[in-house]
This record gives C-alpha cells, structure tokens and sequence, in this order.
C-alpha cells in the first residue's frame, strides 16, 4: 500500500472513531490534538524542514477559504503545516474594504515584504463535482457566484498592491472537494484542472503555468510548481482510498464544533470544525450559518446530538500587552457568538459547550482559558 494511502487511513480511522464519541471525549481528544500539533511544529526536525523549504521556496503564500472543514489547503497540497497563511470565512466572502480584514492583509503582506518576498494569494472556491449540494452553502450552492465572487477579490488584491503582480499575485482557485483537487484559473481563460492531469512530469507542468499564468513572476511560479505536483500525488492518494471506500464520509458535512477566531492549524483533518475568522463587520451572518450546519449535523445523525463545542481563540505574537489583549478579544468572540447562535438557535444553544484558548504564534502553543 502507497505511504501516502496508509497515512490516509491512520488518520481517518482515528477521526471516524471520534466523531461517533460523547461529547466530553470529543473535546478531551481535541485538547490532546492540539498539545500534539504544537509539539510536532515545534520538534528540531519541523523547524529544520520549514526553514529548509522556505530556502527553497521563498514565495510566501496565503489563502482566503470559506469555513467548510474540508477545505484543507496544506493537506491537499502535501505543503508542511504552518507555512500558509489561512484566511477564513462563510462561503470564502472577503471585502478588502472590512477594516478589520484589510489592515490584517495589508500588514501580512509588509511584514512579508520587508524579508524580501514576494506574496502568493490563493483566492479559493470550492464545489463538489458528485453533488450539487455537497458544494457551497455559503452561496447557495452557486458555483458560478462564488467564481465571480472570487474574481472581485482578486481585483481588489490588485487595487491595493498593484496590477502589475510583481511582488503580490492573487490566483483563482477552485478546490473539487470530492477528490480535493485544485482548478487553476488563468487570465486568459484557461484553466488547468489538476484531476485531469495523467502525469506530473515537473518540466511539463512548469511549462504549463507559464502558459496558463504569463504574468506571474517565474520564481512565484517556481514555488507554486510543488503545490499543484503536491496536490496530483494527493488526489491519486484520494482515488486509492475511494476504491477502498473509504472516501465518502470525508465528502459531507460532520462538523461538531465552530471555531471563531484565528489560530487553528491544528485542525488539520477535514469534517472536524467550521472556522469562522473575525473579519466580517457583520460576523453575526457566519456564526448563524455554521450553527444551523451543526444543527442538519445532528438531525441527520453525521454527529451525535448531545452537544457541539463552540471553540474562541486568538493568536498572540509576544507576551505581555498582546498576550492580555488576545485574551481579552478570546472572549469578546466567545460571548457573542453565543448570544448570536442563543438567539438564532435557542435549542441548540443548550447543547453548546464553550471553551476559550489563545495561542502563542511563534510556537503554536494553545492555552486554555
């Protein structure tokens, strides 16, 4: 069996277990995920491994997602955990204009800037190729909008850093949820859809960006060539484990809990958690949606119906001021989005179990409130 089938298994079988759990254990694995996820990212050999990546590939990258839990770009991507930069939202919807989003982004890219690199946006949508209702819920389930939507983004990306994408380049994705597979949209109007592709002959596939992205910087190119090779060995890993028939659950929703904040890399296993960044000023719209996606959950039987787990964290760069002040806004988000899904969903609100973390950035340590 393919390494990357087996570890597809391992992870699945413990994942599938968990989520049939009560939900006191589910939240007590969670912890012991977390304290696992930080240890492994700050291990010598991660540290190496990242810092030898960026070497090789200085291209920094950040994505803009919709919250569905099964989008997970580095896995699909076989990227080391920690070195895109997660954007996320309902349905994927960003405005540039939200103070809140504009002033994280912009500050991103000059932090990214003064190291002297380039900066890679992922501006994704996602859809699903076997069922039309196994796509987007933030937009209906209209692929054609969340496309749309997704080329006004990129417009505004290149309102704010320039047209000419010397140093800032935001691309088009889409992300085929059945198979996790990316489609890359060109200027042109072609695309490169990775499921079609029968080989990944890395100077075939090079030659194919440039033609599908002629503007984007050649060593910008460079760095994207290992996540589209990445994401071809990922779906014929997907296909494998489909002949087993061990793919289908991993395709629908059962979601158990909803994570609002930043600073959840951790959950790096589809179908766990609906996360919900604090970028929309109207951050009520997204708590409601992910609470009555929770809710079909349970009245489905995808998860069991004793209790969801609302999950604040806030990321923090340095002890002190900063530290207090994550706390502080931890559970600001905490307390509202249990009074929105209160209102919006009284009887599920009953079943919700709230905890509240903030995380330190630099070693991805998560400390519960």
């Amino acid at each position: 069996m393919d390494a990357s089938v087996a570890c597809g298994l391992n992870r699945r079988a413990e994942v599938n277990d968990v989520h049939s759990k009560p939900i006191e254990t589910r939240i007590d694995w969670l912890s012991a995920l977390a304290a696992r996820h930080g240890d492994d990212y700050r291990s010598p050999e991660a540290v190496l491994a990242r810092a030898r990546y960026q070497s090789q590939h200085p291209t920094a990258i950040a994505v803009l997602k919709c919250m569905d839990g099964r989008i997970n770009i580095p896995v699909a991507t076989g990227t080391p955990i920690g070195l895109l930069m997660p954007f996320r939202n309902l349905g994927g919807r960003f405005d540039l204009g939200w103070p809140h989003l504009g002033e994280v982004v912009t500050q991103y890219v000059m932090d990214r800037v003064h190291e002297g690199r380039q900066v890679l946006f992922l501006v994704t949508y996602h859809f699903s190729r076997g069922d039309h209702h196994r796509g987007c819920a933030g937009f209906g389930y209209d692929q054609q909008a969340a496309v749309e939507h997704t080329q006004e983004i990129k417009q505004q990306i290149s309102t704010i850093f320039g047209a000419a994408h010397g140093t800032v380049y935001p691309l088009v994705c889409g992300f085929e949820t059945d198979e996790d597979a990316l489609v890359l949209h060109g200027d042109n109007g072609q695309l490169l859809r990775v499921a079609e592709l029968e080989e990944c002959d890395p100077a075939a596939l090079s030659a194919r960006l440039a033609t599908l992205l002629p503007d984007m910087p050649s060593a910008m190119r460079d760095d994207l060539l290992p996540l589209v090779a990445g994401n071809f060995r990922h779906v014929a890993a997907i296909r494998a484990q489909a002949k087993l028939g061990l793919r289908q659950l991993d395709i629908e929703h059962r979601e158990w809990m909803i994570c609002l904040g930043r600073g959840f890399d951790f959950l790096h296993t589809p179908n766990l958690a609906l996360i919900i960044g604090p970028y929309s000023p109207n951050l009520a719209e997204p708590i409601i949606k992910a609470a009555g996606i929770i809710e079909a959950n349970m009245m489905a039987g995808r998860i069991p119906d004793d209790g969801f787990l609302l999950l604040s964290s806030v990321p923090y760069e340095a002890i002190g001021v900063d530290q207090a002040r994550a706390a502080l806004k931890a559970h600001f988000l905490s307390e509202f989005a249990h009074a929105v899904i209160g209102e919006a969903y009284p009887a599920l609100a009953k079943k919700m179990i709230r905890r509240t973390a903030i995380l330190d950035w630099q070693g991805r340590r998560l400390s519960w409130l």
